[in-house]
């Protein structure tokens, strides 16, 4: 399953920085706008230690994590919906993604080495996610009205897809109209499918990530109450937020485990942001992961949540789908504990599961074709 999520957010509030951090791989991070002009994508593993105790069970010779997809992507002004700052380039690039992660930044204009420049001369991240989601707004804003006019004919031929195509859009368009994002509303699963069928910026899952700076005031501390009541916006819309440090993330890129803690705490870093964003853009995109351990292989598989046995078998192969016979399933944690697969089939902590089975977050599966 391809996964993908673009950063977003103005020039200099830590987007790149964050992506070299996330991917360990550099791509320009210079203090001046627009330094990024094409999308730089990294394949990064989600955190899990499940998978390495498995792992560690099966003496295993190969272990493959799940993995997200992130897209960097250069900063947005506004008039970006326009082509501002090659912004109709940079849209297009959020639209083929599954989520975004909107970078905001908390961290002062001074502080540090050497200032940061702000592309609207100071740090207001209120105003700085507005910017951007107005942005998003008015892109598929013309995306509707456009698509709206192109299904006249066939709405005026009383065409039943057509009219409920029509019906969805139009409630889109008032939200869009108010300013609101296409995700603020709810949709029955029929029109979920004409809706998602536009790939609708404002329609994409989104998670805020909130960028500090160790060392500095940053506005968190500097303004609580202007903190909370953001916050609080960002929670009432649907998304969450995580708070990071991607200086140090980044620099931290190349050291690993207890020497990666160590270090954090002595540049003055609270806890491991990078770890925390991968695991919540995972979650945010509502899937689940499930197991396969072996000496040859242990490996994450990763399926929306809620999926059957057949349809999670899909992740390995198409054809476990129309194959499948049946799934033996055991919870990682009681193949764990039982020692070996032998001791956990003696338990009945293996369990025989058919088509129904919906596959749990942490299943250790074989599947029978």
């Amino acid at each position: 399953m391809s996964l993908s999520i673009g950063i977003v957010g103005l020039p200099n509030v830590g987007k790149s920085t964050l992506f070299n951090a996330l991917t360990k791989k550099c791509v320009p991070a210079e203090n001046y706008p627009f330094c990024t002009i094409d999308p730089s994508v990294g394949i990064v593993p989600v955190p899990d230690e499940r998978l390495y105790k498995l792992a560690d069970f099966s003496k295993t010779n190969r272990t493959i994590p799940a993995v997200v997809e992130f897209v960097d992507i250069a900063g947005l002004v506004a008039g970006a919906s326009k082509g501002e700052g090659l912004g109709n380039k940079f849209l297009a690039n959020i639209r083929e993604t599954d989520a975004i992660l909107h970078m905001v930044r908390l961290f002062p204009l001074t502080g540090g080495d050497k200032e940061i420049a702000h592309v609207y001369g100071n740090v207001d991240p209120m105003r700085d996610i507005g910017v951007i989601n107005l942005e998003l707004v008015l892109a598929d804003f013309e995306t509707v009205t456009k698509r709206i006019s192109n299904i006249q004919k066939d709405t005026k031929k009383g065409d039943k897809e057509a009219l409920l195509e029509e019906a969805v859009l139009k409630r889109v368009y008032d939200a869009l109209e108010a300013e609101k994002l296409a995700n603020s509303l709810e949709y029955t699963e029929e029109e979920l499918k004409k809706v998602k069928q536009l790939n609708l910026l404002t329609s994409k899952p989104m998670i805020y990530g909130l960028n500090k700076k160790a060392g500095v005031k940053n506005l968190d501390e500097e303004n609580p109450e202007y903190f909370k009541k953001m916050t609080d916006e960002i929670i009432k819309n649907g998304s969450n937020f995580i708070l990071i440090d991607a200086k140090i993330e980044d620099e931290l890129k190349d050291f690993e485990g207890e020497e990666k803690d160590m270090f954090r705490k002595e540049m003055g870093g609270e806890h491991d942001g990078v770890n925390d964003l991968i695991a919540g853009c995972y979650k945010l995109l509502g899937l689940e992961t499930y197991f396969t351990t072996g000496v040859e292989e242990t490996r994450a598989w990763t399926i929306k949540k809620g999926s059957t046995a057949p349809v999670a078998g899909m992740a390995i192969h198409t054809d476990f789908k129309d194959k499948f016979i049946r799934a033996e399933v055991v919870f990682w944690k009681d193949l764990l504990d039982a020692g070996s697969y032998g001791e956990a089939r003696a338990k009945g902590k293996v369990r025989t599961e058919g088509k129904d089975y919906i596959v749990k977050d942490g299943d250790v599966v074989e599947f029978k074709i």
